[in-house]
């Protein structure tokens, strides 16, 4: 993947944790954006690693506000402490690639083309469109 396609990918990501965010009732503040931006760019494992290379952009923000934010990011389900806070759909958006993890713990890999054809496939299936094409799919945390 090219450098513009990387930069556009990391911004749709974190536009679209934005997004949960406020939809949660939480306001996007400076400081908010530039912890997404370290956990988006950077490799980081732990709260501290963040928080140092965060309060080097800004000395205001504190460790609290760092555990809070990660905290906020697991309710959403944007990243999840099995894998060392990198951003859930990274993985997906940088390989252009869906993973499907079955009960059986079996897992399913499709291209993002393939898995719009199935939802397509099944949505016609099941009645809820007819003819429709998707434009796209946006994700509903609760």
């Amino acid at each position: 993947m090219d450098v513009i396609e990387n930069t556009v990918a990391l911004q749709l990501q974190k536009e679209t944790i934005e997004r949960c965010l406020r939809e949660r009732g939480c306001r996007i503040t400076k400081q908010r954006r530039i912890l997404l931006d370290v956990i988006l760019d950077e490799n980081v494992s732990c709260c501290k690693e963040i928080y140092y290379k965060a309060s080097k952009k800004d000395k205001k923000i504190g460790v609290a506000t760092v555990y809070r934010m990660i905290n906020l990011l697991e309710d959403i389900g944007a990243v999840s402490r099995g894998n060392l806070y990198k951003i859930e759909q990274a993985k997906n958006v940088h390989m252009n690639a869906c993973r499907i993890e079955l009960k059986d713990n079996s897992v399913i890999e499709v291209s993002l083309e393939r898995w719009n054809q199935i939802v397509q496939a099944g949505l016609t299936a099941c009645g809820y469109i007819d003819g429709q094409e998707i434009r796209r799919v946006i994700p509903k945390r609760v």
